[in-house]
């Protein structure tokens, strides 16, 4: 206590150093003050709450990566360079930083740099992006000649590396609501050098834009809570409200219902989310398949998350990734 007194005349305010000599002697007189509620975590109760409820084994570990920093990680565009290439060129510009460990594309650098800093980013070697996300087009799989739609696109990463996996094959298109989120679109895809049909509309309403031509593959990544990303949006927490939840899923469930129509039987549709709730996961896919016979699924056999009963959870920090969900499902003949 002495030498916090003592610091208050060192700061050059001797006449701080009774009050502060007053309030320590009078925190020592009333002792611990017991909590009045438990800790959150940084986190909203609800939202603590919830996680534990679906992770309860790995929530604290959850809660933990939310908190830390996120990784910067890049997408090497594999049609113009090998990420051992590009990990030579990082090396030469004193850049040092490792493959990544799940995703066939994806370098992450050892400390963050502005994106001007990168060698080759304004000529689309690269794209940042995490490595979780990067699982998406390798999950759906597209082959040359395929058409594809991505759903919910912007702000274009996926629809990126959609284009750089068929090398100016096949034909991509792209759905967002929003006109300035879908502007942002062309300008990625610009600097990758790459096209694709980009259509401002309302995903969940295909009658207003579809030609009627059936999709090879579709990617919905589509809008959530955004629970997986805490760590790189840490406003997250605070933003978002318990009563978003249960919106948020009925939105999701319009949305696969609306699209699975566009999808030609053989064909496979990825279902994404950036969530770790269960009821924007699980219980979406659930939905569909209660209502859609030729709906199947494609068990999603990889080393990287932790199987559900319908797909594959990323929980935050695991691989040192985003918390991303996947579910794959093909059409196949109804009975």
């Amino acid at each position: 206590m002495s030498a916090t007194v003592e610091g208050a005349r060192a700061l050059g305010k001797p006449w701080a150093s009774g009050l502060v000599n007053a309030v320590l002697r009078g925190a020592l007189r009333r002792g611990p003050v017991a909590p009045s509620a438990p800790p959150t975590y940084e986190h909203p109760a609800w939202l603590l709450a919830r996680i534990q409820q679906d992770w309860p084994q790995e929530w604290a570990n959850i809660v933990t990566a939310n908190n830390a920093h996120p990784p910067l990680s890049l997408r090497v565009n594999l049609s113009r360079h090998s990420p051992a290439d590009y990990l030579a060129l990082l090396d030469a510009h004193g850049l040092p930083a490792r493959p990544g460990r799940c995703a066939p594309t994806a370098v992450c650098l050892e400390q963050p740099v502005a994106v001007e800093r990168l060698p080759g980013f304004a000529d689309g070697l690269v794209s940042v992006q995490d490595e979780a996300a990067q699982l998406a087009v390798q999950l759906l799989a597209p082959a040359a000649g395929d058409a594809v739609l991505d759903a919910c696109a912007a702000p274009g990463g996926k629809t990126g590396h959609v284009l750089e996996t068929l090398a100016g094959s096949g034909r991509v298109v792209c759905v967002d609501h929003d006109t300035e989120r879908s502007a942002s679109i062309a300008a990625n895809l610009e600097r990758l050098g790459l096209h694709a049909e980009i259509i401002v509309g309302d995903a969940a309403r295909p009658c207003d834009w579809w030609d009627h031509t059936a999709f090879d593959r579709i990617l919905l990544d589509a809008p959530c809570s955004a629970t997986g990303v805490i760590r790189r949006h840490p406003d997250i927490r605070f933003h978002r409200r318990a009563s978003d939840i249960e919106r948020l899923a009925a939105t999701q469930s319009h949305l696969l219902r609306a699209l699975w129509p566009l999808l030609r039987e053989g064909g496979l549709l990825l279902y994404a989310t950036c969530s770790i709730l269960r009821v924007e996961n699980d219980d979406v896919v659930a939905n569909l398949l209660a209502g859609a016979p030729d709906a199947k699924i494609d068990v999603i056999e990889h080393g990287w998350g932790r199987a559900t009963r319908y797909g594959r959870q990323i929980l935050p920090g695991d691989e040192d990734m985003d918390g991303f969900y996947y579910a794959l499902l093909r059409k196949g003949a109804t009975l």
